[in-house]
């Protein structure tokens, strides 16, 4: 006996009947697999939570900072940021950083950056005038990774007396130009104002001064 397909009503062609088979064939993978994924992300959750509670971490706090953007309202322009891996030029007066600085010191430089050039060395800014807000958060951030506030302000000092703060202060690139600074900083009264920081020069002295032996860090 053979068996046909027609058409009516309260049917469908037998192409109608293989898309709907279709469909709900793919609506039922669709859902076992978004249960899966359900199930995944509440263990994980699970195994999270437990581990926090051991722990004391609050654990919304850490979901809370994983989906919050990468950098901080003090890692702009106008708080003094200078992003890790750019060139800024002491003549980039546009950018606060360098506007910012003590007036004098910024005239320093740029009269040791263009003799620095002239020698083929090329002196840059990794960091200069900073904000207090931006201050506290490297000062945050150094606490962290040193483990202690002790050891953290050798090497950031706190906004109310950070020399970048004020302007006094400047932070050169490249290797060669601290070096090249290091030796002739004293021209234009620069100098390398702490021991393990070689980046880090003050206007300190009268241009044809000595400079005085470096604090060994920032704290002493």
């Amino acid at each position: 006996m053979k068996l046909f397909l027609t058409t009516g009503s309260s049917g469908g062609s037998r192409k109608d009947i293989m898309d709907h088979h279709t469909r709900r064939t793919r609506t039922h993978g669709l859902r076992r697999t978004l249960a899966v994924v359900g199930l995944v992300v509440t263990l994980g959750l699970g195994v999270a939570a437990c581990a926090a509670a051991k722990s004391g971490v609050d654990l919304p706090a850490i979901i809370n900072d994983l989906s919050s953007p990468s950098n901080s309202s003090t890692e702009s322009a106008e708080e003094g940021y200078i992003p890790d891996g750019e060139s800024v030029s002491i003549f980039d007066e546009h950018l606060p950083a360098v506007a910012n600085l003590d007036p004098e010191l910024r005239a320093a430089v740029q009269a040791a950056t263009e003799a620095a050039g002239e020698d083929g060395v090329e002196m840059v800014v990794s960091s200069g005038w900073r904000s207090v807000a931006y201050q506290q958060g490297l000062l945050d951030d150094a606490v962290v990774k040193y483990g202690s506030l002790e050891e953290a302000l050798k090497w950031v000092s706190t906004p109310e007396v950070s020399s970048h703060v004020t302007g006094h202060a400047v932070d050169i690139g490249y290797t060669d130009a601290d070096s090249w600074l290091q030796q002739h900083g004293t021209d234009y009264g620069l100098c390398q104002t702490y021991g393990n920081e070689m980046w880090h020069f003050e206007l300190a002295i009268d241009p044809g001064g000595t400079c005085p032996t470096p604090k060994s860090n920032a704290v002493g």
